[in-house]
């Protein structure tokens, strides 16, 4: 059960392994892009490449999915950003339970966005857990896990394509030892739990009154998307990239322009400077900040975020 990249990822791992997988559950075609076309998702597409039955079910609560479930009769369910939260039938129906690859080390940052949070917050480190799935948010006993460092300039689609990678090899072998009874479940600690809530537009928005380090942060969380938003000259300008860069001398007041350069918009932030290396402006497409600069009206003194 999965949907986005992810998933296939990990779809990918257990096909690679030899797993019988005796059918794939993931959400219906959604509208995307500007012509709004019904397109399927990436664990359909995978699945129907590879010859895997696929269902999409409005819902995992009605008759029609419990006599699906009995007609595929799974030993096991492994789930990977499916969508949709499992009910008790379905939870209890297969021979080893339902297992979820979670992409953060439990019970640290359980949730919706538990990578975009970790990077937010400056971690160091997140990784992946596997686990077996309970009726509670992530509660379930841990399986496996495994650390993944997070890099000062990570983006979310770097520490994303990483995790899946883990996540790829970490199911299949968990799948394999179950099946061999090798795993002992050691349940969560709720006291050490934290909660990775949903992303939201408030985290969106860039406030030069925070420090350079956190602003590059949370730029870093939400790129590729949904990406953080800022305004300048009245338009909307969207942040793709940034450093921390070491201010030459130079003060102004949070969101001033100190300086262009060949590589990015240098902004004074409530502590250090912020440089923009990569920009969306509004009715345009991605560039550099070398791009934006040449083809924009900006200069030193003019102010983001009014």
């Amino acid at each position: 059960m999965g949907t986005p990249d992810f998933a296939r990822t990990c779809l990918d791992g257990l096909v690679c392994a030899g797993e019988q997988i005796v059918g794939a559950v993931t959400q219906p075609d959604r509208p995307k892009g500007r012509g709004y076309l019904l397109t399927p998702s990436p664990v359909k597409e995978y699945a129907l490449a590879h010859g895997i039955p696929v269902y999409t079910p409005d819902t995992l609560r009605d008759e029609a999915f419990a006599e699906l479930l009995c007609t595929l009769d799974p030993e096991l369910i492994a789930v990977a950003a499916y969508g949709k939260i499992l009910p008790i039938n379905v939870l209890d129906y297969p021979k080893y339970g339902c297992i979820n690859v979670h992409t953060s080390l439990l019970p640290r940052y359980r949730g919706a966005a538990p990578m975009q949070r970790a990077i937010m917050d400056g971690c160091e480190k997140t990784g992946v857990t596997i686990m077996y799935m309970a009726q509670g948010l992530d509660t379930g006993d841990i399986l496996q896990t495994e650390q993944v460092p997070i890099g000062a300039n990570d983006t979310l689609e770097d520490l994303h394509d990483r995790l899946a990678e883990v996540g790829a090899r970490l199911l299949p072998q968990t799948a394999a030892a179950i099946a061999k009874g090798e795993l002992t479940p050691i349940p969560q600690d709720d006291t050490l739990a934290t909660y990775a809530d949903k992303i939201t537009r408030e985290d969106q928005e860039l406030s030069f009154g925070e420090s350079a380090q956190r602003l590059h942060d949370r730029i870093r969380a939400l790129s590729p998307a949904p990406l953080t938003r800022t305004i300048l000259h009245g338009k909307l300008l969207k942040v793709v990239r940034s450093e921390v860069v070491q201010p030459d001398g130079v003060h102004g007041a949070p969101g001033e322009v100190i300086a262009l350069t060949d590589t990015g918009i240098h902004v004074a932030c409530g502590a250090g400077v912020l440089a923009l290396t990569a920009v969306l402006p509004e009715g345009k497409g991605r560039m550099s900040a070398a791009d934006f600069i040449r083809g924009r009206k900006i200069a030193a003194g003019d102010r983001l975020g009014e």
